[in-house]
């Protein structure tokens, strides 16, 4: 008889979680941590690093904090290298830092062509190449790369839900997100022959305090009539990361409610 809660755990696993200190990063963090793992919090906030780190391990899990600069794309390798000397060979990559400039939700007509560049390089080549450079530490016994999309990298945004709410969606997302899921597609085919997986996990909306009206649109749209929220998308990657996964790679898993099927 199959285990089915054996092959969810992660004990004596390392994971490494990008942006582990942002909204979703906190539950993927605790989640892959309470499937058993070694989980490495990426982020930049060092201070609240430090206290997050201290908060979980008071309770009992193995959550570390490293502060890496992700938009420093030239010292990404060396850092990868660095946390692999650390802490051993990395089971589990999770890509889901979210760095972007004060002007990223410029309207088109206000786009500048610097601020687009380096958002893309910020966000979509940074995944690019740390998903490489996982896969490349992952090559003698395999493990499993996570990349965090979005519905906008399957579908165009609609404009109904952004009116009169303040907010928008900027180009350069859409741009990012659709790139990162056919990166996953490229990687998970390359590396599949070493036992690497690579799949994406593509949140819809996730509430963070937004707009009521923008709320109540977003949740009309959807079957579940609801937005996502971080726990929706851990539990997710806690699927991807695990062996319930075995047989999944190169993957689209959409987090969404049922956003993008209707």
């Amino acid at each position: 008889m199959n285990d089915y809660i054996a092959k969810m755990r992660l004990d004596g696993k390392v994971a490494v979680v990008t942006g582990g200190l942002g909204l979703i990063g906190r539950e993927i963090c605790m989640a892959l941590a309470q499937a058993g793992a070694k989980v490495i919090a990426v982020d930049i906030a060092r201070v609240n690093g430090r206290a997050f780190e201290k908060g979980l391990r008071t309770a009992g899990l193995d959550v570390n904090y490293e502060n890496i600069d992700l938009a420093k794309l030239e010292r990404l390798d060396a850092a990868m290298d660095a946390l692999r000397s650390k802490y051993g060979y990395v089971d589990v990559f999770v890509n889901n830092a979210y760095p972007r400039t004060k002007d990223w939700a410029a309207r088109p007509e206000a786009l500048k062509l610097a601020s687009w560049r380096k958002n893309i390089d910020m966000q979509l080549n940074s995944y690019a190449w740390l998903s490489r450079k996982a896969c490349l530490l992952m090559r003698k016994r395999g493990g499993s790369v996570i990349n965090i999309g979005s519905i906008y990298g399957v579908q165009g945004p609609d404009a109904r839900v952004y009116k009169n709410t303040g907010l928008s969606l900027p180009m350069a997302y859409s741009a990012i997100k659709g790139g990162v899921i056919n990166l996953t597609r490229y990687l998970a085919a390359y590396f599949g022959p070493y036992g690497i997986r690579v799949n994406t996990v593509c949140p819809g909306g996730v509430f963070d305090g937004q707009n009521m009206k923008f709320v109540r649109n977003y949740a009309e749209k959807t079957p579940l009539k609801r937005m996502a929220n971080s726990e929706d998308v851990a539990g997710c990657v806690l699927f991807a990361a695990s062996g319930l996964a075995a047989y999944v790679t190169g993957d689209t898993l959409m987090v969404d409610g049922g956003w993008s099927i209707v």
